[in-house]
């Protein structure tokens, strides 16, 4: 007895001990007392003041937690938004009601605090959420009505911060547009903006701002009319201007908004390719990272076919696509006899879909269809019958949001539609067997159109929204919606959100990445050197603070005379090639295959298509230039792929550096065909690196980086093999050798 005793104390201690420990590895990220918040995860620091019986709520320091920081005044009112035209922000008189820790599934951790306004109006809850290791801070607000009418919500600012005097307002660079653009001065963003940086590189310091807002209502603007950073809805007085009404003991939470500070960095980019990427991919709740199976090489019918496709020319393009190694076959616009109805026209395909994707799943790939999402035909059975569905403009007339014709009505989310098409798409999804959805055209806001005045929807009876301007938040939300109960019938389901279903040129979000996981980019033609370009360019301008594989850049062509360097140009995003693989020799689809192969066999052995980072010493592709990417597993550092492009420059030989990789490891810089063309270690390929010839104007070349055991960094022995030149043509797989 005396024994069973000892063992139950002993096991009891241990346990105590096990969880005193685990407490001790994990602490929470957030501490309070009666006055003060510190939200600290060891990387970075924010400590707010509490109101007591009444007061204000401001943040007091924010910054890393090593290390000076400059930015931020001592008095930060956080937050501001209206209500009836009524300003409520931090610096206001609030209640304190409670704090309490909270988490999500991501591996965030914070608190939420609770607020009463003076006025008793107004119950607000602000939200901060940490995560590991990263120097991250996630913020929502959520808002709740206490009054016994509906209020109007408006120009909402989730963060509002203020910057010191002078240094930090004059000597800043804006990087804006995904990070990428650098001006100095006021900035006001756009709906570009779901990433912008502020950097003084003086201080080497600054702050990363992601909005996770959707499309045209984010907003994020930079010392524009005071010396605050703001980031949040759009305000009232926009193009696009955010509005919600918040019923009676009504509750609306915001999109979250995440900031980044950092300093000790030369350039803004070194945090835009580290704990950018790494905070979006692992922490944001992207649908990409919930992929098993991310693709690789697709195959879509757009380009030249267009709306002239039938089940013969499908079949024999799908076992061409196949021959050459496609992993997914998309059949485009032309399949449906209308808009809306979305019935399978028996004219071009007798025997339906069905067969032709049971053809398609019989040659190994995935099929996938293109589909409105919020388009009917006028004549349509759905229109007919339910024309109370769709958006109404200014006049009151039925609209075309989409362009300036009348051939199409488009749908408003707002009412049943939601429903109809969810219900067209499932059957589609799940009857068929579709594993990739490209959906298109405008929901919101058109691409092809200036100003505001054909946008949302202006139906004075729709359930969704009670005006025009809070339609073009809730139209939004319904899409995602919609994508996520897709994704809920069938989880590996690839939406293909377009950029004109988002409703800007090129636009993509993190909005749309938490419930779609692609983006068709573009429409590029051309069967040259200016082609590849523009897809480099493209990949580089969105990326890395976009995930790579999101990025759907059509339309390079199969049978292009310069087809290689498509493929090598798209293997830095989403490959996609369009084309008629009917045309193809024998040898070229061998040649196709190879590539083929050797980007899943990458994917398989690095998950290159979860990572893309800029290549050290290269920036933005252009003409006269080189330029190139990397895409290496920072999760395991064992390797990844890299690509490097000479477009028109004059010299024709660089030095190659790579960055991300174990300092210690051994790693060997393999081309496409195997070949072993340096074998160095992590450490001297990031300073050293090795050297590449590339003869020719317009010419690029892939590489594997592959790392084997840890091995002592030894500068005397760095293990540089001879230069690897590319100037004897060949005709195996990877170009000129």
């Amino acid at each position: 007895m005396k024994n069973t005793c000892w063992i139950v104390l002993w096991i009891s201690l241990a346990l105590t001990k096990s969880l005193a420990q685990s407490a001790t590895a994990n602490p929470p990220f957030a501490n309070w007392t009666a006055s003060e918040l510190v939200l600290s995860n060891g990387v970075v620091q924010r400590t707010i003041k509490l109101p007591a019986s009444e007061g204000s709520f401001l943040t007091t320091e924010y910054k890393p937690v090593v290390g000076t920081f400059r930015y931020f005044q001592k008095t930060n009112p956080d937050f501001q938004f209206e209500i009836n035209d009524k300003i409520y922000t931090g610096s206001g008189d609030w209640k304190l009601v409670t704090v309490q820790k909270i988490t999500d599934t991501k591996q965030g951790d914070g608190a939420a605090v609770t607020l009463q306004s003076k006025d008793g109006n107004v119950e607000l809850t602000i939200n901060f959420l940490l995560y590991p290791n990263l120097p991250v801070i996630r913020k929502s607000l959520s808002i709740k009505n206490l009054t016994n009418e509906p209020v109007r919500l408006e120009s909402v600012d989730v963060e509002k911060l203020i910057a010191t005097p002078y240094y930090a307002t004059t000597f800043s660079w804006i990087c804006h547009d995904y990070g990428r653009r650098r001006s100095i001065g006021p900035y006001d963003g756009n709906f570009q903006d779901a990433l912008l940086t502020v950097h003084n590189s003086d201080w080497q310091q600054g702050i990363v701002i992601g909005n996770e807002a959707a499309g045209v209502v984010k907003h994020t603007s930079v010392f524009w009319d005071e010396p605050a950073i703001l980031s949040g809805l759009t305000h009232k007085n926009a193009r696009f201007p955010f509005r919600k009404y918040i019923g009676k003991g009504e509750l609306f939470t915001t999109p979250q908004v995440f900031t980044m500070v950092y300093n000790n960095h030369k350039d803004p980019d070194e945090i835009l390719n580290t704990a950018v990427p790494d905070f979006v991919r692992k922490h944001m709740g992207i649908r990409l990272s919930e992929l098993a199976q991310k693709p690789t090489f697709v195959y879509n019918t757009w380009v030249p076919f267009r709306q002239n496709i039938n089940e013969k020319l499908v079949m024999e393009l799908a076992k061409a696509a196949a021959d050459a190694g496609m992993k997914e076959f998309i059949i485009d616009d032309g399949w449906a006899d209308n808009y809306g109805d979305w019935v399978i026209d028996k004219k071009k395909f007798p025997n339906g879909l069905k067969p032709v994707f049971d053809y398609i799943k019989s040659l190994g790939m995935k099929p996938g269809l293109w589909v409105s999402v919020g388009s009917a035909s006028p004549d349509s059975k759905v229109y007919q019958a339910h024309p109370d569905w769709f958006v109404l403009d200014e006049n009151q007339q039925p609209a075309n949001l989409h362009e300036d014709v009348q051939n199409m009505r488009t749908a408003c989310f707002g009412t049943p539609w939601r429903g109809y098409i969810k219900d067209v798409l499932l059957k589609l999804a799940l009857e068929y067997g579709l594993e990739y959805l490209k959906l298109d055209f405008t929901v919101v806001t058109s691409t092809y159109r200036f100003g505001n005045k054909v946008t949302g929807c202006y139906a004075q009876h729709h359930q969704g929204h009670k005006d025009h301007h809070e339609s073009l938040y809730s139209n939004y939300e319904e899409v995602w919606k919609l994508f996520d109960e897709l994704h809920a019938a069938k989880p590996n389901l690839f939406i293909d959100c377009t950029f004109e279903t988002m409703g800007g040129l090129q636009l993509i979000d993190y909005a749309m990445l938490k419930h779609a996981e692609g983006d068709w980019m573009s429409n590029f033609n051309g069967p040259d050197a200016k082609l590849d370009l523009r897809v480099r360019n493209m990949a580089w301008w969105r990326s890395p603070a976009m995930p790579a594989t999101a990025l759907v850049i059509g339309n390079p062509e199969m049978e292009d005379k310069g087809w290689e360097m498509h493929i090598k140009s798209l293997a830095g995003a989403l490959p996609i090639m369009l084309g008629d693989p009917r045309k193809l020799a024998a040898p070229d689809l061998k040649k196709y295959r190879a590539y083929a192969d050797w980007l899943q066999l990458m994917e398989n052995r690095h998950q290159i298509m979860s990572y893309r980072q800029d290549l050290p010493g290269f920036g933005e592709p252009m003409e006269g230039m080189w330029d190139g990417f990397q895409r290496i597993n920072t999760e395991t550092k064992q390797g990844g792929i890299i690509g490097v492009f000479k477009h028109g420059a004059t010299e024709t030989k660089r030095m190659i550096t790579i960055r991300h990789l174990d300092p210690a490891k051994r790693y060997q810089v393999k081309s496409m065909n195997g070949k072993v063309v340096a074998s160095l270690t992590g450490q001297v390929l990031q300073t050293t690196g090795f050297p590449l010839t590339l003869p020719g104007t317009y010419v690029g070349e892939l590489f594997e980086i592959q790392g084997g055991p840890e091995s002592p960094v030894s500068p005397r022995s760095p293990g540089v093999v001879p230069p690897v030149n590319r100037s004897q043509p060949r005709s195996g797989l990877g170009g000129n050798e």
